[in-house]
């Protein structure tokens, strides 16, 4: 069996998914988190007796996880209970709503009602993103770490299908007339913090997913994925060590060969995984004058996603409502404007409520609910003082809640509450607060993002948000399986190749 030893720094989703594959394939793991808990981003929230996921909220692209999973012969089911959401979302617009149902039929439906004649664009979406979708998605799972990578054959296939110089919104006008209605299939590309006016259009992928393959619930919150990959990696031999922050990546030249902890301790290791924030990484994992490529000056220069206002409030009382609520603003182009770009508060807001308590009677107490609230803003380049303005822009959200939702009441019902703003994020070592990560323009994917094999250092490798293949769990889960594999090829270890396409019989 393989020995060699692998630290993994930070046990965010892709830190604990590299943990589990390699330690899967016989490798050595430790793992170092600085936090009390495992999941980063992906952890939990306590509040007295509710629940709450810290970030994300719902799973896309579950079959990815099933496959992570069947390596090391397990089943997810054994680990969680993942739930299909139907319908798997509300979506509000001023003077109209629509329900997002899973099934096409039903979806077509839902579309007539609220958009008549308009049925017919989801066939054709379905259609011609379904073979977008299947080109692009092998794009996914490879490294581009070198200019040849580049001009492999895969991405040479699917390069007809990017949508080159198009954003999310003109691809998603080719399918629907109405505004609120290609709204509706383009204000995904805020999984990824940008506008879609913005967001290049290959990202049309994410929409299509949501509606081919569905999203689901993790019974306890999305929290409990993390809890499933530390468990198997446990029961494969890593050692996850919490409280115990790494203070910075060791070299041996410009290789790196182990980590120094915050108390002081050395632990040598044969590589280096690291899943820490990426801007926070080079900020502070390193001495600057060993840096190369990602210089402060350089990070300067980069573009980063927006951040989010969080409010988490445990209620004494139920509401009848879809488990995911989403609120368009008036004006929803200026609104995402003001954050992405002008990077001032909005005065027309865009907001997102989950009451998982309508599926998961778990995170909240009989008779109760969980409210988790989100608010896209800009991230921290816009000097907002968010201790001054956090009361102010909480009531504004509170005022929108009672005017637009069923949670017109709820302000007396509040028993728990905690918010948390991009000042926070930055606290918790969110770059800039930029709780997307980096930016996924055209000049910051692919080869242009930073590599899964680390530039900057032999024997060190990335996995997360700011590496490629992206941002959003899927693609961090992906993160992981390359850089993994990486690793392999470096020691000669074999390991199993990815299913294609049509193995994983999702089309």
């Amino acid at each position: 069996m393989n020995k060699r030893h692998i630290a993994v720094v930070g046990a965010g989703p892709g830190g604990l998914a590299a943990a589990m594959i390699l330690s899967q394939r016989g490798f050595r793991v430790q793992i170092f988190e600085k936090e009390k808990v495992t999941g980063g981003r992906n952890a939990e929230v306590t509040l007295g007796d509710y629940r709450f996921d810290l970030g994300p909220t719902f799973l896309m692209m579950k079959f990815l996880l099933d496959e992570l999973f069947e390596e090391g012969g397990r089943k997810l089911s054994d680990y969680l209970d993942c739930r299909p959401l139907d319908p798997m979302y509300e979506l509000s617009f001023p003077g109209k709503s629509m329900l997002a149902r899973s099934k096409p039929e039903d979806m077509k439906a839902e579309i007539e009602k609220a958009f008549p004649g308009e049925g017919a664009g989801l066939d054709r979406f379905l259609a011609r993103e379904s073979e977008r979708f299947r080109k692009l998605y092998p794009c996914l799972q490879q490294p581009y770490g070198t200019i040849t990578s580049m001009v492999s054959p895969t991405l040479f296939s699917a390069v007809p299908h990017i949508a080159a110089g198009r954003s999310l919104y003109e691809v998603l006008a080719d399918y629907f007339r109405p505004e609120e209605l290609r709204l509706a299939f383009t204000f995904q590309s805020k999984y990824l913090g940008m506008s879609p006016w913005d967001c290049p259009g290959l990202f049309a992928m994410i929409p299509y997913t949501e509606h081919a393959h569905g999203v689901y619930h993790v019974q306890g919150g999305l929290c409990r994925i993390s809890d499933a990959l530390a468990a198997v990696a446990k029961e494969e031999g890593a050692e996850i060590h919490t409280s115990c922050g790494v203070r910075r990546v060791l070299l041996d030249g410009r290789k790196a060969c182990g980590v120094e902890l915050e108390n002081g301790e050395r632990v040598l290791c044969d590589d280096v995984v690291i899943n820490a924030d990426f801007g926070t990484a080079v900020s502070t994992l390193f001495d600057q004058k060993d840096l190369r490529k990602y210089t402060q000056e350089d990070m300067q220069k980069r573009k980063f996603s927006c951040s989010t206002f969080m409010i988490y409030l445990g209620l004494d009382r139920t509401f009848d409502t879809q488990h995911h609520l989403i609120l368009f603003a008036e004006d929803y182009k200026k609104c995402l404007a003001d954050i992405t770009k002008n990077k001032v508060i909005s005065e027309d807001l865009s907001v997102y409520i989950r009451n998982a308590a309508v599926t998961d009677p778990s995170v909240a107490p009989p008779g109760h609910s969980a409210l988790y609230i989100l608010a896209p803003v800009p991230n921290n380049t816009s000097g907002i003082d968010w201790e001054a303005q956090k009361s102010v822009y909480r009531e504004r959200i509170f005022q929108l809640m009672e005017e637009r939702t069923p949670y017109r009441d709820f302000r007396k019902h509040i028993r728990e509450e905690m918010i948390v703003t991009p000042a926070d994020w930055e606290k918790r070592s969110v770059y800039l607060g930029a709780t997307f990560n980096m930016s996924h323009d055209w000049k910051q994917m692919l080869y242009l993002r930073p590599h899964n094999r680390f530039e900057e250092f032999s024997n060190c490798y990335l996995v997360g948000g700011g590496t490629h293949p992206g941002s959003g769990l899927p693609t961090i889960f992906e993160s992981a399986r390359i850089s993994s594999n990486l690793i392999c090829e470096e020691y000669a270890v074999k390991y199993p190749r990815a299913k294609s396409f049509a193995e994983l019989a999702i089309a």
